[in-house]
This record gives C-alpha cells, structure tokens and sequence, in this order.
C-alpha cells in the first residue's frame, strides 16, 4: 500500500513540475522580424523549441527567447534532402524534419490524451504544410492551438 501511495505522489509531483503547455515555434529566413515578434510575446517561464531555416550558416544570428526556449538554427547548405535521394535540402524540409520529430517526442502525455501545446508556424508554404499535417492528423493538436499565416489556408477547415 505504501509504494502505491509513494508512486502516484511521485507521478503528482512530476506532473505539477511539467509545463502547463510546451511551445513549439518555427521560422525561416523570410520570416526573422515576425519570429521576434512572436519571442516577445511569450512568458518568461514559456518552455519549447524554435526552430529557425536558413539557407547558410552565415544566415545564423543571435535570437532573444525566454531562458527556458531552445532555439536550433537549421541551414539547409549542410543538411541533405528526402533519404535515399541524394538532392540537396529545399525549401522547408529541415524544419518539418525537425519541427516534426521534436513533437513527437515532446507532445505526449502519459495518460494518451491530446497534447497540450502552443504552436507558432511562421516558415514558408511547404514546411508550415508538413508540419500542420503532421500535428493534427498523427498526434491530435488541436488546430486552434496553432498559428500559421491565414493566407496559407492550411487550419480554415481543421478548425
């Protein structure tokens, strides 16, 4: 009875430590002044990752986030394209690549319920794309949880 007692304080203590939302934000080199908008907005306690395409390393620059937001530049001069096929990285490929697998690792609750998460897609048509797809349809974001450029067109019908 004691280690069952124990067990669910520890799993107690362990959820009321966690985040009420891990954010998840992405840009590229078309989008830099609308990221930092974005940044300043954020608590100062906001956890997650922001992941930023560049074409080049020369492209990567310093970034204000909250201490707790990682932030991974992505240039697409030193990453490959589709495996298996030996092209060079286009346009919006390297941040779903990461962007997709940071949330499958990250948007996942113990108990198998809908993620809570806070998404910000400020990146180019194909990746914002990618991503929305693969947060709404493979892990049950909910698509009002998730920023992308209304023009795109990609959450009208999700929502």
């Amino acid at each position: 009875m004691t280690s069952a007692i124990t067990t669910t304080t520890r799993a107690a203590r362990r959820a009321a430590r966690r985040p009420h939302a891990q954010h998840l934000i992405t840009a590229d080199e078309n989008s830099l002044a609308e990221l930092e908008a974005a940044l300043s907005t954020l608590p100062l306690c906001a956890v997650g990752r922001v992941f930023i395409e560049v074409p080049e390393e020369s492209d990567v620059a310093a970034v204000s986030a909250p201490p707790r937001m990682t932030v991974t530049w992505l240039p697409r001069s030193r990453r490959s394209g589709a495996p298996g096929t030996g092209r060079r990285c286009g346009a919006g490929e390297a941040v779903s690549r990461a962007a997709n697998a940071w949330a499958d690792e990250m948007f996942c609750d113990d108990d198998g319920s809908a993620p809570r998460a806070q998404v910000i897609l400020l990146g180019g048509f194909l990746g914002t794309a990618d991503i929305v797809d693969h947060l709404t349809e493979s892990l049950g974001v909910d698509a009002a949880s998730i920023h992308a450029p209304e023009h795109f067109g990609l959450l009208a019908e999700r929502r």
